[in-house]
């Protein structure tokens, strides 16, 4: 069986694929990604086949597109970034690549990351099945906003439209893979008939990215007067890969976190400067980068932006969170969150640096505290083990490739809604 990925060129979104891409190989199938031209290499040295497929936005494009997103008034804001760049001019420009390498390389089945467009009509084009794999809890804004553009899309092929008020009939019509447990899925969205859940593994960084030294010798806290020595928690802080130019909310955790008495470890991205944040306590550590399944591990709060992989990774080690949530799928991600009772949400829009750096004290004090934030996340951690591993989509895509038909019903027997 041969399988064609599709996906943004977005590292936080092509990392949740590739422990299944890796699945796939390791049980003698034939893999590759398709994305634009200057995020392939970051797939090969994966050790992956990639398709060039679309092209790179120069800055003016960029900044062209982020304009047409500031003057729209559609609203949630997520919107018009979804319709104009997702499902807009990079699924356009992707779209006639993924026809030629569909009809040369022959996939049996694609598999698209949710917010990748062409991938699924590029295969009802060609005729064969495809599966989505979502990487965030839904939102009704999504649906609603890829509507329009994916019906454009289907008509430029020659295709109908698909049924009015419904895209999620196309975009899911074989398969949805959703690697968490529905207790993490938005009770807002109905669930697709051909959803499937499975188990979160999360990305495995390469041998080179490793710990640095000062993770194994993180101090304690001073004598106390019973002569007792505590240690210190550890709590890790990072916006990803994504949302790391908010200076803004890096400093703000900084300010906010820097007098406690914990380890702080700050993660600002590898396109920054770690100095530019100047001198720090010694038990303030900022790093561009640092490899999540490492570290987290030695932690015990994450305070984060709420992004899905961040999220997951987070939850499958029974960790809390303080959720500071900016954009994309982090509100919903930061709700589901706060309505489990994982984590404190703490929402930066409408505060001053200086009262989301009292508000994200106030919140980590109050998660590394109380035991119940810890209590909760173990729970869901023993929930999220109990789900069927990377065998059980591997096994779907293989009788997909074979009978060429839907999954419905989806939910797989055992799938827990706790």
């Amino acid at each position: 069986m041969r399988v064609l990925f599709t996906t943004q060129p977005t590292a936080s979104h092509w990392y949740q694929l590739v422990p299944l891409a890796q699945a796939l190989e390791a049980a003698g199938h034939g893999v590759a990604f398709a994305s634009t031209p200057g995020f392939c290499p970051t797939i090969e040295a994966k050790g992956f086949r990639a398709f060039r497929a679309g092209a790179d936005e120069t800055e003016e494009e960029a900044k062209q597109i982020r304009e047409q997103i500031a003057r729209s008034e559609e609203l949630p804001p997520q919107v018009p970034s979804v319709k104009y760049r997702f499902a807009g001019l990079r699924a356009d420009r992707t779209l006639p690549d993924l026809l030629d390498i569909i009809r040369d390389w022959h996939p049996h089945v694609v598999v698209r990351e949710h917010t990748e467009f062409a991938g699924c009509v590029a295969a009802e084009r060609a005729g064969i099945p495809h599966a989505t794999y979502q990487l965030a809890a839904p939102a009704l804004f999504f649906l609603r906003a890829v509507e329009e553009p994916l019906n454009r899309l289907l008509a430029s092929v020659g295709l109908p439209s698909g049924t009015p008020g419904k895209p999620a009939d196309t975009l899911y019509r074989y398969l949805l893979l959703y690697p968490r447990p529905l207790s993490l899925w938005n009770p807002e969205v109905p669930v697709p008939p051909t959803m499937h859940v499975f188990r979160y593994t999360g990305f495995k960084p390469s041998a080179e990215d490793a710990l640095p030294e000062w993770v194994g010798q993180l101090g304690e806290l001073e004598e106390r007067p019973n002569r007792q020595v505590e240690k210190r928690p550890t709590v890790y802080a990072t916006l990803g890969t994504v949302n790391n130019d908010r200076t803004d909310i890096l400093s703000a955790i900084l300010a906010g976190l820097r007098e406690e008495p914990i380890n702080l470890i700050l993660t600002v991205g590898r396109n920054r400067d770690p100095l530019e944040f100047g001198d720090q306590p010694a038990h303030v550590h900022i790093e561009r980068y640092i490899p999540q399944n490492t570290l987290l591990p030695r932690c015990d709060l994450v305070v984060t932006h709420g992004g899905s992989g961040t999220m997951l990774d987070a939850l499958s080690l029974g960790l809390p969170m303080v959720i500071i949530p900016i954009a994309a799928d982090q509100p919903v991600n930061a709700q589901l969150c706060a309505e489990l009772g994982v984590a404190r949400v703490v929402t930066p829009e409408g505060r001053t640096e200086l009262e989301l750096a009292q508000e994200i004290r106030k919140a980590a004090q109050e998660v590394l505290r109380e035991p119940g934030y810890r209590q909760n996340a173990q729970r869901l951690q023993k929930k999220m083990e109990e789900l069927p591993g990377l065998a059980y989509p591997v096994a779907l895509l293989e009788t997909l490739a074979m009978e060429r038909s839907d999954y419905s019903p989806g939910v797989n027997a055992g799938a827990s809604t706790d």
